[in-house]
């Protein structure tokens, strides 16, 4: 078996990895956290509100969420469509474990990156 089949088999078998591996870039998260605040976004609204994330990149995010079920995206018949995105009840399900995240991530950051230093230090 080739590397990247043996990595498709081990994340077909472990759901953790399978769902993680999906939602886990931090684009995702972003993405995730911002459709919760903001319930109903258009693409370009979000473009906005991460200003940092290519469209191109934003684009295949949100077709993996919404191919995971964590996202819905709604066309409407106009010229030019309206395209709306929403977090699914799925999606919405995730939101708090995220928060949960993020909140760890701003009470440890400090020890983190000094852990990191000394790391990087010790290498040197």
């Amino acid at each position: 078996m080739r590397k990247k089949e043996e990595k498709n088999a081990i994340i077909e078998i472990c759901p953790v990895r399978n769902v993680i591996a999906r939602f886990g870039n931090k684009w995702a998260l972003l993405v995730i956290l911002i459709l919760s605040e903001n319930k109903v976004l258009r693409f370009n609204e979000l473009g906005r509100l991460i200003p940092d994330v290519s469209s191109r990149v934003l684009s295949g995010t949100l077709r993996t969420l919404e191919a995971d079920g964590l996202v819905e995206r709604t066309v409407y018949p106009t010229v030019p469509p309206k395209v709306e995105y929403r977090l699914t009840e799925t999606g919405a399900s995730l939101v708090p474990f995220i928060v949960q995240l993020t909140e760890w991530a701003q009470k440890h950051i400090k020890s983190i990156i000094r852990h990191r230093k000394k790391f990087e230090a010790a290498e040197k």
